[in-house]
């Protein structure tokens, strides 16, 4: 069965044994595949990228949230940001 590799860099798990911080400037600030006999065994993302990916699924669970108080029928109440 093929699988997926979702980035556009990809090393060897035995290339990022050997050097894990070239395996991360390869990605040139996005994340590297390390691959195990040609299968992705995981990815190594950078500090910054990761934390932007926490910051994108911390605003689709807000986005969830928000869509579900809007769903459920009440009254909305509308607030200015001034008044926080």
């Amino acid at each position: 069965m093929a699988h997926r590799v979702l980035t556009e860099t990809a090393v060897s798990i035995s290339e990022h044994k050997k050097n894990p911080m070239a395996t991360v400037a390869a990605g040139e600030g996005m994340a590297v595949a390390v691959l195990n006999r040609n299968e992705p065994a995981f990815y190594c993302v950078p500090a910054r990228a990761y934390e932007e990916l926490m910051d994108l699924v911390d605003d689709l669970v807000l986005g969830r949230l928000a869509d579900a108080r809007l769903a459920d029928g009440q009254e909305l109440v509308r607030v200015s940001l001034d008044a926080l």
